[in-house]
């Protein structure tokens, strides 16, 4: 993850709060419910686009453009934490 502003972890919890008040909304459905593909509530699903928004702002500025784009985001940001992160002795 990049380094988050304050206001990047303001906004981060705003959405949270937002995923958390819409589950709230639909007790005493289980996750299992909210999260069906088929019958997932309108709030719901829109307080998590909003999320997915906001992080993708964080990361690249924009919207992602596709789900191969957003792969190739984290792979590189993996490769590169990966790479700075020291070895143990011993490890080949």
């Amino acid at each position: 993850m990049p380094p988050l502003t304050e206001k990047n972890k303001a906004d981060l919890t705003h959405c949270a709060e937002n995923i958390l008040l819409a589950r709230e909304a639909h007790f005493p459905a289980t996750i299992a419910d909210l999260y069906d593909p088929e019958k997932m509530p309108d709030d719901l699903r829109q307080a998590h686009e909003c999320n997915d928004e906001t992080l993708e702002r964080i990361y690249i500025g924009r919207r992602f453009r596709n789900d191969t784009e957003r792969l190739e985001k984290l792979f590189d940001l993996y490769t590169k934490m990966a790479a700075d992160k020291p070895r143990k002795k011993g490890a080949a």
